[in-house]
């Protein structure tokens, strides 16, 4: 059976944990954290935190030890996890240059298509989308896309449809 940890912490770091806790822009495993140090500080062992958060004891002992190696900085997550971004923000800036100062329009697979030529930067078209999209880059907006327009607007046929 592995020995007892237990955490002694100052009215500063629980008072610092207490807010943590309560913070609404906090991740949430970070929050957790916070809440398993302070139930160990105030007497629960490590069976019981991980009983109430429904997590391995291991999860638990990983917390405290995350605590007394690198103090408040030990709750949130290392960076390094996830897949890394295969563009840079110069790459939208480019994009953005490309879309003010040439005569044409594009679309998200063109431009998506000239990342990869100019750029050796290689995202999917739907990616590219979100991209701009979330950068408010590019104009969807009816009165944008119309009024806006690059490109010259032909004269709807006669022809009967």
């Amino acid at each position: 059976m592995p020995a007892p940890l237990r955490i002694i912490l100052t009215e500063d770091e629980d008072r610092t944990l207490s807010e943590l806790r309560e913070a609404s822009t906090v991740p949430y495993r970070t929050r957790d954290r916070a809440h398993m140090l302070r139930l160990n500080a105030q007497g629960l062992n490590v069976p019981a935190i991980a009983n109430i958060f429904q997590c391995h004891q291991h999860t638990v002992r990983a917390t405290l030890r995350r605590w007394e190696r690198n103090g408040l900085g030990g709750l949130w997550e290392e960076p390094g996890r996830g897949a890394k971004a295969k563009w840079q923000p110069s790459d939208l800036d480019y994009l953005t240059e490309c879309l003010a100062q040439e005569p044409r329009t594009y679309n998200s697979a063109q431009l998506a298509q000239k990342l990869k030529q100019e750029r050796l930067v290689d995202l999917s078209s739907d990616r590219l989308r979100r991209l701009l999209k979330k950068k408010d880059i590019g104009g969807s907006e009816p009165g944008t896309a119309i009024d806006g327009s690059k490109t010259r607007s032909r004269k709807p046929s006669s022809r009967p449809i």
